[in-house]
């Protein structure tokens, strides 16, 4: 009769756990990379995306993403995984190149008191909308000056980071985990 040994089960691996950021940001991109997006497309796209996300025009990132994405011919997603990941930095942006845009093209301070604003509405409206859009324009312009001299840039060093994360996933070192979503 012959003996029989218990089978030893290995201890399973329970699934990582990932945060929030880790499975809608950085998995979706290493997707893209595993199905063979270029890095240097897809850093492109990410530095687009993430520029365009601190517009001080709130409320045009997604519309003028879609616009960059199509005429450079960048890929949606990464585009608009950066510009959304953006969006609390737009909002913290915002007034700082509104005031900065007032100094480099030399015109009155925006009032930041709400009183001040209450009072401009009520006694000279039209005069406080078009200071509102002169305000407006002057730092979106201040913005696209500098996401011109910044897009190489952050394009180059993402690039870099998304080669060294290719490498790695070909050396199956960084597995796409497939967690409850």
């Amino acid at each position: 009769m012959a003996t029989v040994y218990p089978v030893r089960v290995p201890h399973s691996v329970p699934p990582a756990q990932h945060n929030w950021i880790y499975r809608r940001g950085v998995l979706p991109i290493m997707a893209l990379l595993r199905m063979g997006a270029t890095p240097r497309s897809l850093a492109w796209s990410i530095a687009a995306g993430a520029l365009i996300g601190i517009n001080p025009v709130i409320g045009s990132t997604t519309l003028l993403c879609l616009a960059v994405t199509f005429r450079f011919r960048l890929n949606i997603v990464a585009t608009q995984i950066a510009n959304h990941a953006m969006f609390p930095l737009e909002l913290a942006l915002v007034v700082p190149f509104i005031r900065l845009g007032s100094r480099v093209f030399h015109t009155a301070a925006m009032p930041l008191a709400p009183r001040v604003f209450l009072q401009a509405a009520r006694t000279a409206p039209l005069t406080l909308t078009r200071d509102l859009w002169m305000w407006l324009w002057h730092a979106f312009v201040l913005w696209a000056a500098i996401a011109l001299v910044a897009a190489p840039l952050l394009a180059l060093a993402i690039t870099a980071l998304l080669e060294r994360v290719q490498a790695r996933i070909r050396r199956h070192q960084y597995p796409i985990v497939t967690t409850q979503l």
